[in-house]
């Protein structure tokens, strides 16, 4: 059913990583970190191009030596993605892929050593326009820390993140975003809201180390959409033992659950039971596979029985109600026209591309009327 989101997005202040506006009123933007060798930069870049295909606003790219930075440049050439260089400890690093052509640096500003190389670091980024990312996770907070509160909490991740803030304000550095990272789900709920109480530079939001695929996007979605509820998070990333791709698609899965931002097909789809006219699983498995490519929003239901399916099918762009020869399919909550149940997959791959292509030239028109 289609309802507005009733989420109020906590107010930020609005950064830019390259044309990618973070915080403020800009969508909340889905990114991904590339796990290829960065020095294969053939690897690295179909990887991150894979991530775009799904969806991605922004890549970030571990840049631990200088041949991963030389690596990074030429990366930087061959994607129009925004790219995160991601930094730890080494003040030359962070130079470096700063000049490389960075749009943002994850590095810590505690974690680089002494006065001079801090305001090295953030000269460096005032410089280019670049803003900074503070990472704080749970299982890396400082020693002196671990020893106050004996275990990762959320005032010890608190803590941990506003001495790094603090540095940056000291040097009149406004353009960070935080993150606040753990692999518990409370905890990780914990720290962003308080930090959320504290600040108003945008957050990033994510359940570090979250596990294999399907017991990691459970973790992330419960953590990040109770997070989302209460308005807090300006941008996600998903962190799964899985292709980098996988995160972005569960990412916008989350968001669209939320009526927060659309990214191609919404499925409604019954679990299927011993009343349904076809087989809905695999129909709707050879459905989510064909149309990954699809970016257009729209709602597409396929229900294998008229028990629910004709208000399912009224509510969405395109809806199917399952019967024995002929299945029925509504457009836009209007009864259209009956198609062979044999051949469902391919009749509503079809429909699904028709109407895509419809509303994309009806976004284009209006973005020249705008013009």
């Amino acid at each position: 059913m289609s309802m507005p989101s009733p989420i109020n997005r906590r107010l930020t202040k609005k950064i830019y990583v390259g044309d990618v506006a973070i915080g403020g009123d800009a969508p909340i933007s889905v990114q991904s970190m590339t796990n290829t060798d960065t020095c294969d930069v053939a690897a690295t870049v179909a990887q991150i191009e894979r991530c775009v295909e799904a969806g991605a606003d922004l890549m970030r790219v571990s840049t631990p030596t200088m041949d991963t930075v030389k690596a990074f440049g030429e990366i930087r050439k061959l994607v129009s993605v925004p790219l995160i260089a991601d930094v730890h400890f080494d003040h030359k690093i962070a130079l470096s892929v700063a000049e490389a052509g960075a749009d943002c640096l994850r590095i810590n500003p505690g974690n680089i050593g002494s006065d001079a190389k801090v305001r090295e670091v953030v000269a460096c980024a005032k410089y280019h326009n670049i803003p900074i990312r503070i990472g704080v996770n749970a299982g890396s907070l400082e020693k002196d820390i671990q020893r106050k509160y004996t275990e990762p909490n959320g005032a010890a991740m608190l803590e941990s993140a506003m001495r790094h803030i603090d540095i940056l304000e000291r040097l009149n550095f406004d353009q960070y975003k935080v993150s606040v990272k753990a692999s518990n789900v409370f905890l990780t709920m914990d720290a962003y809201r308080l930090i959320s109480a504290q600040i108003d530079n945008p957050l990033h939001l994510g359940v570090t180390e979250a596990g294999v695929y399907r017991t990691g996007s459970v973790k992330s979605a419960i953590a990040l959409g109770g997070l989302l509820l209460d308005g807090i998070g300006d941008t996600i990333r998903i962190s799964l033992a899985a292709e980098p791709e996988e995160e972005i698609k569960i990412g916008f899965d989350i968001l669209k659950s939320l009526n927060i931002r659309s990214n191609g097909v919404n499925f409604i789809a019954c679990p299927s039971c011993s009343r349904q006219e076809f087989d809905v699983i695999r129909v709707m498995t050879a459905l989510e596979s064909r149309l990954e490519d699809v970016r257009e929003p729209m709602n597409l239901s396929v229900i294998g029985c008229k028990v629910n399916g004709p208000g399912e099918a009224k509510e969405s762009d395109i809806g199917i109600v399952g019967a024995a020869r002929k299945s029925l399919v509504y457009r836009m909550g209007e009864k259209s026209h009956l198609i062979d149940t044999n051949n469902l997959v391919d009749e509503i791959e079809s429909m699904v591309r028709a109407h895509a292509e419809e509303l994309a030239k009806k976004r284009e028109n209006e973005i020249i009327r705008v013009k």
